[in-house]
């Protein structure tokens, strides 16, 4: 059965690719800091599974130091805005193609990669199929942009590079958030949460404890930048203690609008790096925080919508 390590060397030559075009790059008296940045995370992408846990913290530990002094990365090599508009016209509606295509593969991989056996077993882990699904649509959607567009290989590493330049450190921001909220769940911060709030208010009544869930729901996912990552320490620290045990709520309906609360977190905070500053990098806004400042009475509404009924319907 093969798992996710084929997804991550793949993932880190792209960036090692990266690290190894600033290291190339003369015209940047300070390439060194890109070039160890992506360098080092190319590395624990490709060999993270084999490297030993304190190595691994080490090198995380150095892309934070390079993050903290910036990253300043050099003049990135791209098509100006004529020939650009000139290629949209000539190729149409053909260019999204490439970009259905990665949609097309993931949910067509994800219905029938699990019955693909070998000797009788499947050659995927059920757990798997989503994420190697998305991985072959990447694949594809790029090898048939290269193909619509007529461009050199060597294009896509390039716009590759200009991209996650633009976007800076955020870009690994979400495997960082993820990691530390795997580290909250397991040093107890749900209890202490627990603790505090109900030293702090309270929660007398069963609509409170909703209000704090929801709210708190929404403040930690706008602190961690990840709502699967402020679920556990909310959930442990006042869902199912307050919500489920004290006042006999339904789990499930808590656990779905829970994470639906954590969302409208998500829309606020720019630790969001892929939902808030990619979409900037890309549309290539001024404001970094432009999409953030759009989204935030959407946001707001529907946090007061969520808890409104999660109030009406976690108790029947």
């Amino acid at each position: 059965m093969m798992g996710l390590d084929a997804i991550y060397i793949l993932t880190g030559l792209m960036f090692g690719a990266f690290a190894l075009s600033h290291a190339c790059d003369q015209s940047n008296p300070r390439r060194w800091r890109s070039t160890l940045f992506w360098g080092t995370f190319a590395l624990l992408l490709i060999a993270g599974s084999w490297l030993p846990d304190f190595l691994s913290g080490v090198l995380v530990l150095v892309m934070v130091g390079v993050a903290t002094i910036g990253l300043a990365p050099g003049k990135d090599t791209t098509s100006d805005d004529a020939t650009r508009i000139a290629s949209a016209d000539r190729l149409g509606n053909k260019l999204f193609g490439a970009a259905l295509t990665i949609p097309i593969v993931t949910v067509a991989g994800t219905l029938l990669l699990p019955h693909l056996l070998v000797h009788g077993a499947p050659l995927f882990a059920a757990k798997h199929v989503t994420l190697v699904s998305l991985a072959l649509g990447a694949v594809a959607g790029l090898v048939l942009a290269l193909r619509v567009t007529a461009a050199p290989t060597p294009i896509a590493a390039a716009e590759g590079r200009r991209l996650v330049d633009a976007i800076g450190w955020a870009t690994v921001l979400p495997q960082m958030l993820a990691a530390l909220g795997g580290i909250f769940a397991a040093a107890g911060v749900g209890t202490a949460v627990a603790t505090l709030a109900s030293n702090s208010i309270p929660m007398t009544q069963p609509f409170e404890a909703v209000i704090v869930y929801t709210i708190g729901m929404a403040l930690f996912t706008i602190i961690m930048g990840n709502a699967f990552a402020a679920f556990p320490v909310m959930t442990a620290g006042i869902g199912l203690p307050l919500i489920v045990g004290k006042f006999g709520g339904d789990p499930v309906v808590m656990s779905a609008l829970g994470m639906l609360s954590g969302f409208c977190g998500t829309l606020l905070t720019p630790m969001a790096a892929n939902f808030n500053i990619v979409p900037a990098a890309v549309l290539e806004l001024t404001d970094r925080n432009a999409v953030i400042k759009v989204q935030i009475p959407t946001a707001l509404m529907l946090l007061g919508v969520n808890t409104l009924i999660m109030i009406f319907f976690v108790y029947r």
